[in-house]
C-alpha cells in the first residue's frame, strides 16, 4: 500500500490484495472544449451539457443544442464515445455523473468531465464509474470551498479509491449490476401493486354506491324504514319548522339515473344538509395568520379522506369569532373548492377541537338522512369525483361552487346501510393498508 498518498475519506482497512489509489493514477479526467454560443445550431452534433446528464445517464432532449460537423475534424479530442463516463464540474449539481450510452457521437462542453483510463486492461470502467457515488458528497463538499461551486480536473484526480485485483473487479460489478437489477424489478412491481390498489379502491367506491357490497346484508334486513320514509319525515319537520318560509323543491328528474336497490332513493345533497357553506380570507377582511390563535383550515389541510393539521395556520380569535357561520364541528365534511386539489375530502375529528375554514373549502354539515362518512366516501368515489370535475369552471384557477354541491344528487341508503357501507369500504381499506 502506497502509504504517501493521503486519502480525502476515512481509509477503512482493505482485503488482503487490494491498494488505495489516487484517481490520477489510473485516470486522467478531461475537460471539455468551450463552444461559443454564436456555434450554436439546431442540428448536427450533439454538445453534452450538465443538464444532459440524468439519472446516472446521458439524455439528449429538445433543450439540447448542437454545433457543426465541421468542428469534428478540429476538435476530435472533445468527441464521446458510448462507454465514456462523463462528470459535471461546476455549478450546484458538482460531482452529478453518468455513463454515455448513445451510439452517435457528441461533443464535451468544457463544464462537464470525461474519466480517460490510462490502462484499460488493468481497470473495470464500471467499478470506478459505482465508487463515483460513494465520494460524491465528498465531491460537492470540496467544490463548494469556492464562491461558484466548481472542482478542477486535478482536484478530482487527487480523490482516493480502494483498488482490488482486475478479476475482484469484475465480480463485484456483476454483483452490483445484480442487485441493481433485483432493485428495479422490485421498484417496478411495486408501482404496478401500487396501481393495482388503486384501481381496487376506486372498484371498492364504485361498488359500494352501487349497492353491491350490501346486497347480502340487504336480504337479513329487509325491514329497515327506506330511504324514501325517511325523506317524508325529514320534509315534515322541516315543513312545521319553517312554517310559510318552508319551499318545495322541484322533484328529482331520475330518467337518465341508473335504478337503485330496493329502500335507496335519489336526493339532492341540500336535503340532506343542515349547513353548506365556506369560509373567507383574513387578509380581505384586514386579519393576518398568527402564532397563538385558532386552527384555520386551507385546501392543503383538506386531504383524500383526511384531514391534516400538523402544517395548520392560526387566526386571530377576532376573525373566529367574526365567521360564526363556518365554525366547524365533530363530524362536518370539509371539501376543496378551488385549484387542483378540487373534490379532495375527509371528515373533521373531535381532536381538531375549535377550528375554522377559508374560502377554498366548504363544509357540509349533514342532518339525520345522512352520515358523514358515507358522504365523504362518496364524494370521493370515481364516479363522483368525475361528476365534480365536469361542473367545475375553467379559470386562472379552477372552481366549483356552493350551489354546484347543493345541488348534487346522491344514491341515498336507509341510514343502517349507510353505516354498513362505510364498514365494508373501511374493512376493505384495511387489507389495502
Amino acid at each position: 500500500m502506497n502509504k504517501s498518498i493521503k486519502n480525502d475519506i476515512e481509509h477503512t482497512p482493505l482485503p488482503r490484495g487490494w491498494v488505495w489509489v489516487k484517481l490520477g493514477q489510473i485516470i486522467k479526467v478531461q475537460g471539455g472544449h468551450a463552444f461559443k454560443r454564436k456555434d450554436y445550431q439546431n442540428e448536427g452534433i450533439p454538445l453534452l451539457r450538465i443538464s444532459n446528464i440524468k439519472n446516472n445517464s446521458v439524455t439528449f432532449d429538445e433543450e439540447t443544442v448542437y454545433v457543426d460537423k465541421k468542428f469534428k475534424e478540429l476538435y476530435s479530442d472533445f468527441l464521446l464515445r458510448k462507454g465514456d463516463i462523463v462528470i459535471a464540474l461546476s455549478g450546484a449539481t458538482t460531482g452529478k455523473y453518468g455513463i454515455y450510452k448513445i451510439e452517435g457521437e457528441a461533443f464535451l462542453n468544457q463544464r462537464v468531465g470525461r474519466l480517460k483510463f490510462i490502462k484499460q486492461n488493468l481497470i473495470n470502467n464500471l467499478y470506478v464509474f459505482y465508487y463515483l457515488e460513494i465520494i460524491r458528497q465528498s465531491i460537492l463538499k470540496k467544490a463548494y470551498g469556492a464562491a461558484q461551486p466548481n472542482i478542477s480536473t486535478s482536484e478530482l484526480e487527487e480523490f482516493s479509491l480502494p483498488l482490488p485485483p482486475f478479476p475482484e473487479q469484475h465480480r463485484m460489478v456483476a454483483k452490483i449490476e445484480e442487485l441493481f437489477s433485483k432493485r428495479d424489478a422490485g421498484v417496478e412491481a411495486l408501482k404496478k401493486a401500487k396501481e393495482q390498489i388503486k384501481r381496487y379502491r376506486q372498484a371498492v367506491l364504485k361498488y359500494a354506491f352501487e349497492g353491491k357490497l350490501t346486497e347480502e346484508w340487504r336480504k337479513n334486513n329487509f325491514s329497515q324504514e327506506s330511504a324514501s320514509e325517511l325523506l317524508e319525515k325529514i320534509k315534515a319537520e322541516r315543513k312545521k319548522k319553517l312554517g310559510k318560509k318552508y319551499k318545495e323543491l322541484p322533484p328529482v328528474d331520475t330518467s337518465e339515473l341508473p335504478e337503485l336497490p330496493e329502500g335507496w332513493a335519489w336526493v339532492r345533497l341540500d336535503k340532506c344538509s343542515e349547513l353548506i357553506t365556506k369560509g373567507e380570507s383574513p387578509k380581505w377582511q384586514g386579519f393576518n395568520y398568527v402564532e397563538d390563535g385558532i386552527p384555520f383550515i386551507r385546501s392543503e389541510n383538506v386531504l383524500w379522506g383526511k384531514i391534516e393539521i400538523s402544517n395548520i395556520v392560526k387566526i386571530p380569535i377576532d376573525f373566529h369569532n367574526k365567521l360564526k357561520r363556518s365554525q366547524i364541528k365533530p363530524y362536518d365534511v370539509l371539501i376543496n373548492l378551488v385549484g387542483a386539489s378540487i373534490g379532495r375530502c375527509g371528515v373533521v375529528q373531535s381532536v381538531i377541537g375549535s377550528a375554522n375554514i377559508n374560502q377554498a373549502v366548504a363544509l357540509i354539515r349533514t342532518n339525520n338522512l345522512l352520515a358523514p362518512y358515507y358522504l365523504m366516501y362518496l364524494l370521493l368515489s370515481p364516479q363522483f369525483q368525475q361528476l365534480i370535475h365536469s361542473n367545475k369552471v375553467e379559470t386562472a384557477r379552477p372552481n366549483i361552487s356552493l350551489e354546484d354541491l347543493k345541488k348534487l344528487i346522491l344514491p341515498l341508503p336507509p341510514l343502517p346501510e349507510q353505516h354498513k357501507i362505510v364498514e365494508e369500504i373501511e374493512r376493505r381499506f384495511s387489507i389495502a393498508d
